[in-house]
This record gives C-alpha cells, sequence and structure tokens, in this order.
C-alpha cells in the first residue's frame, strides 16, 4: 500500500458503509486522500474516521445533490469518484421479475451512477483532471452471472463507462470500469425477500473450478490503482476481477 498515492485527492465513495465501499473508503485513506462516504446504512466499521460518512439515499436525486453540493462546499473539488454502491436481484429470470425489484435494482445500480457521474462532471471539467471508477460486474458483460435486472443494470454500467471515457478524455476525465466475480459482500443480503431457485439453477456456476470469494479490499486496491496516475493511459478499460470465472 502507497500512503502517498492519493495525496491531495478528495474521493467520493458510494455504498461506504460494508463490503467493497467501505474497504475502499479505508484504502484511500490510508494511501492519503481525503474520503467521503455515502450510504443509506451506518457503517459496519468504527475505524472509519470521524466527518468523512454521511448517510444519503443515492435513490433520492434531491438528496444525493444536495450531498455532492456539500462534499464540494466543504472540500472545493471532487478528484475521485468511486461507483460503488449496489444491490442483487434475486436470480429473478424474465418471467419472475415484478416491477418493483426492476425498478429498485436499477435506481441503485445504474441511475445512481448515472447521476453521480453527471454532478461531479462539470468541476472535473473545469479543472480538466478527474477519475471515475464505476463497479460494474461480470453480469456486465455477460448472460449468466445474475437476474435479468441486475444482468441489465451491469451491462448499462458498462456502457456509462466507455460513454464517459470516450467523451470526456480531451478534458483530462478518466473513467474505467472493474467487473468483479463473487466477492465476500452482504450484497445476496439485500435481496429481495426471495431469491429464485429457477434462476440460480442457471446461473454460471461460481464454485465449479474451487473459485474462491475475493476479499472487499482486492477490489478496493484496484479501484484505488485505476483512480490513480500510475493509470494515467487507463480509460475506458472494463476490467475482470473474477478469479478466473469468465475465462472459459
Amino acid at each position: 500500500m502507497d500512503s502517498t498515492r492519493h495525496t491531495n485527492n478528495v474521493a467520493l465513495v458510494t455504498g461506504a458503509a460494508s463490503g467493497i465501499g467501505l474497504a475502499t473508503v479505508q484504502r484511500l485513506t490510508a494511501e492519503g486522500a481525503t474520503v467521503v462516504g455515502f450510504d443509506q446504512n451506518t457503517p459496519v466499521d468504527s475505524d472509519i474516521p470521524s466527518g468523512t460518512f454521511r448517510q444519503v439515499d443515492i435513490t433520492d436525486a434531491d438528496a444525493l445533490a444536495a450531498a455532492v453540493a456539500d462534499v464540494l462546499g466543504t472540500h472545493g473539488r471532487i478528484d475521485v469518484l468511486g461507483n460503488v454502491a449496489g444491490i442483487n436481484d434475486a436470480f429473478l429470470g424474465a418471467h419472475e421479475l415484478d416491477d418493483a425489484t426492476w425498478d429498485k435494482v436499477m435506481a441503485v445500480n445504474t441511475t445512481a451512477v448515472m447521476r453521480l457521474c453527471r454532478l461531479v462532471l462539470p468541476g472535473m471539467m473545469q479543472r480538466r483532471h478527474g477519475a471515475i471508477v464505476n463497479i460494474a460486474s461480470i453480469a456486465g458483460i455477460g448472460g449468466g452471472a445474475s437476474g435479468l435486472a441486475y444482468t441489465a443494470s451491469k451491462h448499462a454500467v458498462v456502457g456509462i463507462t466507455r460513454s464517459i471515457a470516450y467523451t470526456y478524455q480531451p478534458e483530462g476525465i478518466r473513467c474505467n470500469a472493474i467487473c468483479p466475480g463473487g466477492v465476500r459482500t452482504n450484497i445476496l443480503r439485500s435481496n429481495p425477500a426471495r431469491t429464485s431457485k429457477w434462476g440460480l439453477q442457471r446461473a454460471q456456476p461460481f464454485h465449479a473450478l474451487g473459485t474462491r470469494l475475493a476479499e472487499p479490499d482486492e477490489i478496493a486496491a484496484l479501484l484505488s490503482w485505476l483512480a490513480s496516475s500510475e493509470a494515467s493511459n487507463m480509460n475506458g478499460a472494463i476490467i475482470t476481477a473474477d478469479g478466473g470465472w469468465t475465462s472459459a
């Protein structure tokens, strides 16, 4: 870990109360950044530095805009955006999927990503500097890792990433995405009440080759590098971090 990698950077990270988001907050802080974490839940770890967490429902457009404005008012800029927050869809296939699940998954996984990018881009354009890293999923590059809503939402995140990378490169802004496989987080506990046995049976088998679950900090480490000047030539990259799950 490089304690100076993000010196003088101000970073905003969503999903900061647990899992990859919490690991990202801790890593970026340890590497010199001033970090603000957003989450609708309270952090599961008391080691988050005081004053760096805001309880925000990222699906509430007005609340999200106000929270980002508060960060900009306090710190003057946002150099790094880590769109980490995400929820799963209980592996519901198209014939099982209800509108409420579709709307909720898309609101968290896709619409909030778009809104956060939209909110931070003007300042990054003005400074001609900024790095956005979106957490997509291997479900964003294939069709067999989850249900319909989650798969569609993460494909959209890949599209958002590529569009921003291409469009804003002349302004000195980079945007990349990470596509994790299985990670030891609580995302499955954020499912709707039922998990589809039908969908699970058809999901691409994760443990077929003995692939282990990644630890959240392994994904956070990649996010930190992509957001740093060391990755200055990485733009529009869609990087799998799945232990070889999709290599077949």
